[in-house]
């Protein structure tokens, strides 16, 4: 515990020109907290070199082992409120949280001083109930497994080996290459970005093969993996068996189902192709077409596209037709909806792709002396891309149109293809030898999403359905990043790409693996909370073995022995909290953030016993992610909130444990808001799933102030996004009024 603390105000950032800053270092030093505060000092400008100067010597001269710097957010001039030896640092938001943001109440006058005095007191029982983390260094292998020896894998290992590190290359298939190695070529890797180019995968089989740190196996895949990043112990299928720091996740694509297709002549007309197909052809010097048509967006044919009246729908698996069409089943009408679109929505996410392969492959035609023809909805060519894009426009023998198509017939020993809504017309038809259509990039992992991991979770990625099988959640801030600790995903496993693309990927999740490595071996965790020390504590002589915490955590931190007792696995964890939010007998704490420590700090908000008398008070628990930026970016922007309302920040909402909301409301506390990130298909929380379960968490609070003959709606959780700071004034003003309302004070209020 900090016992010997430092208090510093800051003068600066107008919090000076709106609080007596020397009366506040003297409530600090006289405060409740006396016996604590060694020193309490203001300063005009804090984060000044001067500033900083005067807060090192205390630190010298009073041996302080705790420092309280009331001034901006902690989300800016960390590295200058940042000191060496042991001395714990704690900020206290004075500017966003109060003279920025404060609302005058005219009924009340004066509570800015109340909210500064709160906060200090807040910031000065938070540091006194943390300690310094002492974390475990375990010894560390500093070796990278990479799955997958395609394109990407290939220049993962390269990319590992060229950082010093020893590198493990399992590859399923006898020989490396992947995908890329019968690609006759791919769409432009580097300058002048206008014409197709070499994949150059020959040369990266060949630097692999003669590279003395890296370790190939080739035929054979992955059996078990075992521990922890840093000392991941791995078994072949072949009874190979080594010891691995971290993984790069690179097992790329296959081909996705075409029978969506067949609406379009798929499976039915000879000469219709995926672009997969047509790519083994041209690589082969098979072509044999002169003139071919290249359909880039089936989806919108498949979806729901406008026929000439007088077509006829053919349900497929005894669908109807749609709900909005003229006609009923077999009958004339304007729509049909093909119904298997689940099975097409790999092609939706590859839809990027789809646009630069077709003008690869109609450059194929072009160079051979044939016509290309591509049709689309959307020509998608992003970035420097443009210039092959305009490249192909150039070419006479390539032509390009937006337009509908619909319909796909045989005709003539050629096969027909019917667009609308056309760049030439409002209706044209192109007789082609060859129609090609997209090839779906489906990740490994939607085909089996097991990666043999050891885990009381299980050997696969969690909910692998909620992102269609892609080895990692794209909704979340950190690329490359896996719900696996230690497991990194680069390539088309983590979402379509070209061999561009994938290379930079490559270095990506190589990076990242590597940093794992060395986080591990100094005792810190990975994102978010990068370098953080602390770890959970246990204390088994209450557990339960009631399994909250090891379900419930979203990264497979945690396995368990025969009777349920948590085994912790420490390079695993990302220190959100979950499991201490999830634990009833409150037996997981962290040195720094522990339920104590919060809820000490509740309980130095000044509640009045009337609301009449200084106002209403709520608790606001804030994830530090999205929610806690969101406020600091409100006050930024001159935003101004209920001057009733106190900020804690929490590393996510999975921490929060029902025991806080219990303190705040025996304290006479009259509502608490949870604002957390947003969840559910669309989520943004950083730690997956915090938000969701602490909304589940919430009915069991219910029942508890239910019991306690508390209103349950004093208590509410409400979701925000990093970019939505201009809602937050508003869900505070209806979330207080609601209280004061149709509620009153809280019944415990002067107990």
């Amino acid at each position: 515990m900090a016992e010997k603390l430092g208090v510093y105000i800051c003068g600066g950032c107008d919090i000076g020109a709106n609080l007596d800053v020397d009366a506040l270092a003297e409530f600090a030093q006289n405060g409740r907290h006396s016996s604590f505060v060694k020193v309490a000092k203001s300063n005009q400008v804090l984060c000044s070199p001067e500033g900083k100067a005067m807060i090192e010597a205390d630190i010298a001269e009073n041996e302080l082992d705790g420092v309280v710097c009331c001034a901006c957010s902690p989300r800016v001039k960390w590295d200058v409120f940042k000191f060496d030896g042991p001395t714990q640092v704690e900020r206290v938001n004075l500017r966003e949280f109060c003279v920025w943001s404060f609302e005058d109440d005219p009924k009340l006058p004066g509570q800015m001083e109340v909210i500064a005095k709160d906060y200090i007191n807040m910031g000065i029982a938070k540091i006194n109930g943390s300690n310094i983390p002492n974390p475990e260094l375990p010894e560390t292998v500093k070796a990278v497994m990479v799955m997958g020896g395609g394109f990407t894998g290939l220049n993962a290992a390269l990319n590992a080996a060229s950082l010093g590190y020893d590198v493990v290359l399992v590859e399923k298939e006898d020989k490396l290459g992947g995908k890329a190695a019968v690609f006759k070529a791919s769409f432009p890797l580097a300058y002048p970005y206008d014409r197709n180019q070499e994949t150059g995968v020959e040369g990266l089989i060949a630097d692999v093969e003669g590279n003395g740190k890296i370790k190939v196996f080739k035929g054979t895949t992955v059996k078990a993996v075992e521990g922890a990043p840093g000392n991941y112990n791995v078994t072949l299928a072949n009874g190979e068996a080594f010891e691995i720091g971290s993984i790069v996740l690179a097992t790329g694509w296959v081909p996705g189902d075409a029978k969506y297709l067949e609406p379009l002549g798929y499976g039915k007309i000879k000469n219709v192709l995926t672009t997969r197909e047509f790519e083994l052809k041209a690589a082969e010097g098979s072509l044999g077409a002169q003139t071919v048509c290249f359909i880039c967006d089936p989806g919108k044919f498949m979806e729901g596209v406008s026929y000439e009246a007088g077509a006829v729908c053919e349900p497929v698996e005894e669908l109807p037709c749609d709900e909005t069409a003229e006609g009923g089943e077999g009958e004339e009408c304007e729509t049909f909806v093909y119904p298997d679109k689940e099975s097409a929505k790999h092609l939706a996410y590859s839809s990027e792709l789809t646009s630069l392969v077709a003008l690869k492959q109609a450059n194929y035609v072009a160079e051979a002396g044939g016509m290309a023809y591509i049709l689309y909805d959307h020509m998608m060519v992003p970035g420097i891309n443009e210039q092959y894009y305009k490249a192909a426009q150039d070419n006479p023998a390539v032509m390009l149109s937006k337009a509908d198509v619909v319909e796909v017939r045989e005709e003539g020993g050629s096969v027909v293809v019917v667009a609308k809504n056309t760049l030439l017309g409002d209706r044209i038809e192109i007789a082609a030898d060859l129609v090609v259509l997209p090839t779906a990039m489906v990740p490994t992992t939607a085909a089996d999403p097991t990666i043999n991991l050891v885990y009381r979770q299980g050997p696969a990625f969690p909910d692998l359905e909620l992102f269609d099988g892609f080895a990692d959640s794209n909704y979340i801030c950190f690329p490359y990043e896996t719900r696996r600790t230690g497991v990194y995903a680069a390539g088309a496993v983590r979402q379509p790409m070209g061999l561009g693309l994938s290379r930079e990927d490559a270095a990506g999740a190589t990076l990242k693996a590597i940093q794992c490595i060395e986080s591990a071996n100094h005792g810190v965790a990975v994102h978010p909370r990068s370098g953080d020390l602390s770890y959970p504590v246990f204390n088994f002589t209450r557990c339960t073995q009631c399994k909250r915490c090891t379900e419930e955590c979203p990264f497979g931190a945690l396995d368990d022995d025969e009777k349920g007792t948590p085994k912790p696995n420490p390079t695993r964890c990302r220190r959100c909290g979950t499991c201490m939010g999830a634990c009833p007998e409150r037996v997981i704490s962290f040195d720094n953030y522990n339920i104590g420590q919060i809820g000490t700090t509740i309980k130095q908000v000044n509640v009045p016993d009337k609301i009449e008398e200084g106002g209403p008070r709520i608790i606001v628990l804030a994830c530090e992610n999205d929610a806690y930026p969101a406020l600091d970016m409100a006050a930024m922007r001159g935003r101004k909130w209920n001057p009733y309302v106190r900020f804690i920040p929490v590393r996510c909402l999975g921490s929060v444990n029902a025991i806080w909301v219990a303190d705040a409301m025996s304290k006479g506390v009259d509502g608490v808001m949870m604002l957390g990130c947003k969840y559910g298909d669309d989520y943004q929380c950083h730690f997956v799933k915090g938000s969701e379960l602490c909304s589940r968490r919430k009915e069991n609070i219910a029942e508890s102030l239910g019991r306690l003959g508390v209103e349950p709606e004093r208590v509410e959780q409400y979701e925000l996004s990093i970019d939505e700071y201009d809602k937050v004034p508003g869900l505070i003003e209806d979330f207080v009024s609601n209280i004061t309302t149709n509620f009153g004070p809280n019944p415990f209020k002067g107990y």
